[in-house]
């Protein structure tokens, strides 16, 4: 699944600082790979504690993480609705990404220099709002003049469905709010809005660039962005990329942890990133588990199995007969698959199954 989170801020915010952490993040996991697509989208891993823990039950020849698309997308200007600097190019890649991951300077330093002069997280995010949300206004009154006619002549039910869907969008972004701001209860105006993609649609992720000695609980700046986003359908995370520079350059496990505990985090921002990416594009982990492998794989959450089976192969989806099911919770109380079906733990499950995060499958299937 090449789902793909797009890193966007002003210049001097550490956008490229963290993509370049990230880059890093087989330091995060072990000996997990990371590589380089082109030169601005990675493909990173993402850490998950309970792949490590089936591993040194099953002790298998090799361990497959799954991964999540992070693109370091060009910086933005003012204008770049209108295609000033490298407008076009930013909008045009992040149209072509499923979740933006909006990185804000929270942080006071003189020798790095503002491109507004003054540190303003919340001045800073209404520009880059600001043209996305010129760029969607400019997209949805394009599609009004397309179906309009149609939906008021009554003939073609689904134009009126778009016309009303796109009139609720143009009423929010002429009021200068987002077009994720709108909620809609019904599926089908759902997926019409979904297709319209729109660039202030796609969820977003605030991460809040702090100083080393707000990397814990924040400061005032990430307050005010906290409050400033309130009304939006966002989470918002603390990361200090200076710090993520410097874990970076440790060279074990053990050195990492050891610096994190004594600044007072649990885990690094660059993991707690990737794993708050991977939720942001509403994503989902099953396992496969044996001697040869244990593997984890990415599906969509509210799959259902022959779904998740065509992860593996398009065969599996096709041919599929049943899955046989392990919650992740039974496997490390008993400690193997054989001592899950002694105590009648294995669950048996059709085509209607809706896979759960951190079940452990195993697919039958006949082409």
């Amino acid at each position: 699944m090449a789902l793909q989170c797009g890193i966007v801020g002003l210049p001097n915010v550490g956008k490229s600082t963290l993509f370049n952490c990230l880059s890093n993040a087989k330091a995060q996991s072990a000996n997990f790979p990371f590589c380089t697509i082109e030169p601005n989208v990675g493909v990173i891993t993402v850490p998950d504690d309970r792949l490590n823990k089936l591993a040194e039950l099953i002790k298998p020849n090799r361990i497959v993480p799954t991964t999540v698309e992070i693109v370091d997308i060009a910086g933005l200007v003012k204008g770049a609705s209108k295609g000033e600097g490298l407008g076009n190019k930013f909008l045009a890649n992040i149209r072509e990404t499923d979740a933006i991951i909006h990185v804000l300077r929270c942080f006071d330093d003189d020798n790095i220099t503002h491109v507004d002069g003054t540190v303003d997280p919340v001045r800073d995010k209404e520009i880059i709002d600001t043209e996305l949300q010129l760029k969607d206004l400019e997209t949805v009154n394009s599609r009004i003049q397309k179906v309009e006619k149609q939906a008021k002549s009554g003939g073609d039910k689904d134009a009126k469905r778009t016309y009303e869907v796109l009139l609720q969008f143009k009423d929010v972004l002429e009021q200068g709010k987002s077009a994720r701001t709108v909620v809609f209860d019904n599926k089908e105006d759902q997926r019409i809005a979904k297709e319209l993609y729109l660039l202030t649609y796609k969820p977003v992720l605030y991460v809040c660039n702090v100083d080393e000695g707000s990397a814990v609980k924040g400061n005032k700046y990430v307050e005010k962005v906290r409050e400033c986003v309130s009304d939006e359908n966002a989470d918002i995370l603390i990361v200090a990329a200076k710090i993520e520079s410097e874990i970076a350059e440790f060279e074990t496990f053990e050195e990492r942890q050891m610096f994190l505990s004594e600044i007072g985090l649990k885990e690094s921002g660059v993991s707690r990133l990737i794993q708050a990416a991977y939720k942001l594009l509403n994503l989902q982990t099953y396992f496969t588990a044996g001697v040869q492998e244990v593997r984890a794989w990415t599906f969509g959450a509210g799959w259902k199995a022959p779904q998740c089976a065509g992860v593996i192969h398009t065969d599996f989806e096709k041919g599929f007969i049943r899955a046989e099911v392990i919650k992740y919770e039974d496997f490390i109380a008993l400690g193997s698959e054989l001592a899950v079906k002694e105590a009648g733990k294995m669950n048996v499950e059709g085509k209607e199954y809706i896979v759960q995060d951190g079940d452990i499958m195993h697919f039958r299937f006949n082409v």
